[in-house]
């Protein structure tokens, strides 16, 4: 059977998949299970405010079911689950008027974070930007990770992302859940072993982590002037006595 290479009809048959929770980690978690449960694309996130967070993917319209139900099922395990939508064969006109067609611009022209491949990602999330902080920062003194960025969805929800091998990120999550709750509110948690490219490409990423730094220039022949030993003095001639004066009062 000769394989139908009409680009339009593939284009009409492919579907949007949207999954929307009131979480940061838990879209993110949600994200990463519809990814490893069917062969879409992991468009970006919508951030609506409120705390609202949704996930859109984009593929054929029996993986996107499937990637769809998928995520609600994960969304509702985390007690985060808000709504879904399946839209089969959109329009051109709605995917012009709407930021998906350039994320999946975007997401095609990126090349990745090859440095941050095959890392452990943990997100914790707050109520509040003092208890982030907080739990920052007794994330990075009880384990080997870093910080890669943090993320801010409305309704005072914070997120802090952190990497590193999964013992190390497991280990930070719970010390950081413990600082959290001493400071203020602690809302959700996530940790994932095995983050896939699509995913790793839609986090947020801090300037840091994207700058080079300049190579280090040494010079192939450095010259080199000869040393001139001095020759010192007898010591013992140096040395003078020491006296002290008395007082006579």
């Amino acid at each position: 059977m000769r394989a139908d290479r009409n680009p339009h009809r593939a284009i009409r048959e492919t579907a949007l998949g949207l999954v929307s929770t009131q979480s940061f980690p838990a879209i993110v978690g949600t994200a990463d299970m519809m990814l490893k449960s069917a062969g879409v694309t992991l468009v970006g996130y919508e951030k609506t405010g409120s705390g609202f967070c949704t996930a859109i993917v984009r593929g054929g319209i029996a993986d996107v079911r499937l990637a769809v139900q998928v995520g609600e099922e994960t969304a509702l395990k985390f007690g985060q689950y808000v709504s879904s939508l399946v839209l089969a064969r959109p329009l051109p006109n709605l995917e012009a008027v709407l930021p998906i067609s350039a994320r999946m611009l975007q997401v095609a022209q990126n090349g990745g974070v090859s440095k941050l491949s095959n890392q452990a990602i943990g997100l914790l999330e707050t109520r509040g930007f003092p208890a982030m902080v907080g739990a920052a920062d007794i994330m990075l003194k009880s384990a080997e990770v870093q910080l890669s960025a943090y993320e801010t969805i409305g309704a005072g929800l914070c997120t802090i992302i952190i990497r590193g091998a999964v013992a190390d990120v497991a280990v930070a999550i719970e010390a950081g859940m413990h600082e959290a709750e001493r400071i203020g509110e602690l809302n959700a948690v996530m940790v994932i072993p095995r983050p896939l490219d699509d995913l790793e490409q839609t986090l947020p990423i801090a300037s840091c982590w994207l700058e080079q730094p300049e190579p280090l220039v040494i010079p192939l022949k450095i010259k080199t002037k000869e040393r001139e030993f001095v020759e010192l003095n007898d010591l013992k001639e140096q040395q003078q006595p020491l006296t002290i004066e008395k007082n006579n009062s």
